[in-house]
């Protein structure tokens, strides 16, 4: 179903070009942000849940559709993550939200500005886990506690590394 999306929004695009209705600088630029989303999707869909065997995109935490990339400056972007947690009392959600951040800071090769929320209303608690997750100094904190660390190693550690 996604694929035959992609293919029409790719060809009302083709005739909105071709037709003069849309500039294509926004079309380019739309088509680098996707690209950059995709980017940082693959990055992110690997990362393993901390209980269970699985992928957090097995476990549809995370997918395509949650990764968003908006152009700051010349080679700077925003990247915002919403994540949506198995059930709405997850004790994790903060350790994945850690675990995002982590890897995403050591795997992109780009600038970025990171923000990672919890979608709306998938969470109980998704307020005070949204600002834990973006506060550089709790997530610095956090990754000083060893089994903590070992513990997002794991997760964000690549099945071939």
């Amino acid at each position: 179903m996604e694929v035959v999306l992609s293919l029409v929004s790719l060809t009302a695009t083709k005739v909105l070009q071709f037709s003069g209705l849309v500039d294509n600088g926004n079309v380019l630029k739309t088509k680098k942000m996707e690209e950059k989303a995709l980017e940082v999707y693959d990055v992110i869909r690997s990362i393993r849940d901390p209980e269970k065997p699985n992928t957090l995109e097995e476990l549809d935490v995370v997918t395509e559709k949650c990764v968003e990339v908006r152009e700051l400056g010349e080679d700077e972007y925003l990247i915002i993550i919403k994540f949506s947690p198995t059930v709405p009392h997850c004790s994790l959600a903060t350790l994945i939200g850690l675990c995002l951040q982590v890897k995403l800071q050591r795997c992109l090769p780009f600038k970025h500005k990171l923000e990672i929320y919890i979608s709306e209303g998938t969470h109980s608690t998704e307020e005070d886990i949204n600002k834990q997750i973006n506060d550089k100094e709790r997530v610095a904190a956090a990754m000083e506690n060893p089994n903590l660390r070992e513990i997002v190693e794991q997760c964000v550690t690549e099945p071939d590394d």
